[in-house]
């Protein structure tokens, strides 16, 4: 097929995520992906500052991967999870439980980080369900957050930077604190917990867990907060009887200079959700983990079984790659390497602080934001970064850099300076 054809069947019949169909945005082609790289089908090549939404990490077309995904299609592609087991979800569950903290024993697999998300709300209300205490059926989580696109994620995501405002008069009615004002590498003041810690105190009765991304929340703000906060979170929730759910899909897999961004804090969720760079971007699938005691504490309750069961859980494909990208995540010198990318982001987008345009620059493990003082149009915007070689997705009031782990050091100076020379015609 052409570029033209491409494009022409693309317009008539393809909706693209947050879009009109009858947008003018302009789309783009792809061909091929090599590492680091995006091909059009004109031929240009863009280098990939997002790892494809931030699932990537070992870029495209990785030998390694192709081959565990070519290996498991040659026993089978997918068996239903009802009933039946296989070697890659196995391996994959005690691979997860392995890697998170302690108390996290099952593992609960999912089609999408959204599902996954949804699967944690349904555990925590399942589980006071069965112990005879349903009025513990809200959730408490804090604002500038994001959680995903399916409704009781949406519920939790910032009524005002998550996007899903249009719906607020069919979701849940949840509660929300302020988004914690201490910065990441700050202490957390007794001021800077207490809003939170005064909704809790109001509402321990009917909440049934508190949902956050630890550390870094993405979509919501690309905001990073102190690992005091956390802590202190995970303390009130203990002490008020609460749940606590670490949304670690956009932090798992060391984007945060940790494994889990968990880690930062030296906490322990009661259930967690995995995803995005769970495959290294091959497939989608997540997954849930939870504690054996709320396991237990379900299986014992009415009916005795979690009341949930996605038709492609636990794909064996989806599963290979998973474990193939974990396993090359870890027989690397990860850590040394996010150091790396961190401190070239640190370097390369300095010069941005000087614009005019520029509120923030921050940037955490494999992360770099560029916090501009207005909203972008993105159709303006990102023919821009394209013009310069590189693929980088604005939204709202941020530029962000997500690149993919095996990203040179030459690459990362293209990327930045590009950042800097179209935020600099804003």
């Amino acid at each position: 097929m052409t570029a033209a054809t491409i494009l022409a069947l693309d317009h008539a019949h393809v909706w693209h995520p947050y879009s009109s169909p009858f947008t003018t945005d302009p789309i783009y082609p792809v061909r091929a992906a090599h590492g680091c790289q995006l091909e059009l089908m004109d031929g240009q090549t863009l280098l990939d500052g997002m790892s494809s939404w931030w699932c990537a990490i070992h870029g495209y077309n990785h030998p390694v991967l192709n081959h565990a995904i070519r290996d498991q299609l040659d026993q089978m592609a997918h068996v239903m999870f009802g009933g039946l087991t296989h070697a890659p979800a196995t391996q994959l569950a005690q691979t997860l439980v392995d890697l998170t903290p302690a108390p996290l024993q099952h593992v609960f697999f999912c089609d999408s980080g959204s599902v996954a998300v949804e699967v944690a709300i349904k555990l925590a209300l399942q589980f006071w369900a069965a112990q005879q205490r349903p009025e513990k059926c809200r959730l408490l989580t804090i604002r500038s957050g994001y959680h995903g696109d399916t409704f009781n994620a949406m519920s939790v995501c910032d009524p005002v930077t998550g996007m899903h405002h249009l719906f607020h008069n069919v979701l849940p009615r949840q509660l929300f604190a302020p988004a914690p004002p201490c910065r990441f590498g700050s202490a957390c003041q007794p001021a800077d917990i207490a809003p939170f810690a005064q909704l809790l105190t109001a509402h321990q009765h009917e909440v049934a867990a508190v949902i956050l991304e630890p550390i870094v929340q993405g979509a919501g703000g690309m905001r990073f907060y102190s690992a005091a906060y956390l802590a202190q979170v995970r303390a009130l929730c203990d002490q008020f009887d609460v749940l606590l759910i670490a949304d670690e899909i956009a932090t798992g897999f060391g984007r945060s200079g940790r494994l889990f961004a968990c880690e930062h804090a030296d906490i322990a969720p009661d259930l967690m959700t995995v995803g995005k760079a769970l495959t290294g971007g091959y497939l989608t699938l997540a997954a849930t983990l939870t504690t054996h005691r709320i396991a237990q504490t379900i299986a014992d309750g009415d009916p005795g079984v979690f009341m949930h069961g996605p038709t492609f859980m636990g794909n064996p494909l989806a599963c290979a790659v998973a474990n193939a990208s974990i396993n090359l995540l870890l027989s690397t010198d990860w850590q040394a390497n996010i150091r790396r990318i961190e401190q070239q982001l640190n370097d390369g987008l300095a010069a941005c602080r000087e614009l005019p345009s520029v509120a923030e620059v921050r940037v955490l493990g494999a992360i770099g934001v560029v916090e501009l003082r207005q909203p972008v149009a993105l159709r303006d915007i990102q023919p821009e970064f394209v013009k310069r070689g590189v693929w980088v997705r604005p939204f709202g009031r941020l530029v962000y850099l997500m690149p993919p782990y095996i990203i040179s050091d030459a690459e990362l100076v293209q990327l930045c300076e590009a950042v800097r020379q179209v935020v600099a015609t804003l």
